[in-house]
């Protein structure tokens, strides 16, 4: 069967989520909720039921009532046990940077701002990071600001983190400070990612290749996860999901 890249990143981001209690998505990821909803749906044909899935923005997935606060107060009691970040630039430690490129007095460029993300990343166990625009301009040696840091020191006691980030080129984990590369997307090679990545990482004697989705994934992302999104993301399932679209993409494999 054939897939789109979106298919592929949203499988992959599932896969890392694992089995958990809840998964919490913010606003503006249609990949990653994507990803949450597949999760669900996996873990209702096994009879686990799991995750309990929050879509930020959402009337229908969501027992929120008031938006981002209520969501830091479930991250703080432990409630939350894997959120996704990104940052205009992501370097080799795992720190984001949402606020600036260039000198603070004058910035070059001005991101729309930390929020909370520097609380969540503290204390979410698994914070999945993800980024489409895989270039040396986002994955940087070292970020101009850190809004977010990517570790700690042994004396802060901290209960969550990065675990993973993926991109349109490769998966990465991360653990103890450094990213290693995991696999590398049908259509992309080792080489291509050493090239656009600014950072230095692990790797393997051999990276694999990014595994396709299975035709059941393909189906239950189809048929059960686009419907559960058109509501919040009705540009995104009709450019992915919609008629039409699919069998027409040369990123397709």
């Amino acid at each position: 069967m054939t897939f789109l890249p979106e298919e592929l990143l949203a499988d992959q981001i599932a896969n890392t989520i694992g089995d958990v209690r809840h998964v919490a998505v913010g606003n503006a990821s249609p990949i990653p909720a994507t990803a949450a909803l597949l999760a669900r749906e996996r873990g209702k044909l096994t009879g686990t039921n799991r995750p309990y899935v929050s879509l930020l923005g959402s009337s229908q997935h969501t027992f929120w009532t008031d938006g981002g606060r209520e969501l830091f107060d479930c991250a703080g009691q432990g409630r939350i046990d894997v959120f996704f970040l990104s940052g205009g630039q992501i370097d080799g430690e795992g720190n984001i940077n949402l606020v600036e490129i260039g000198d603070h007095a004058h910035p070059k460029v001005r991101f729309p701002g930390s929020y909370g993300s520097a609380h969540l990343y503290y204390i979410v166990p698994k914070v999945i990071l993800f980024r489409t625009e895989h270039s040396r301009r986002t994955l940087v040696p070292k970020v101009d600001f850190i809004s977010a840091a990517g570790h700690s020191e042994p004396n802060v006691y901290r209960t969550g983190g990065p675990v993973a980030l993926i991109t349109n080129r490769c998966l990465f984990s991360f653990a103890n400070g450094r990213f290693t590369l995991k696999s590398v997307h049908p259509g992309h090679t080792v080489e291509e990612v050493i090239e656009h990545t600014g950072f230095d990482f692990d790797r393997p004697a051999v990276v694999p290749e990014t595994p396709a989705p299975t035709p059941e994934t393909l189906a239950l992302m189809r048929e059960k996860v686009a419907p559960q999104l058109e509501a919040l993301y009705p540009q995104f399932v009709e450019q992915v999901f919609g008629a039409g679209h699919r069998g027409n993409n040369n990123a397709e494999r």
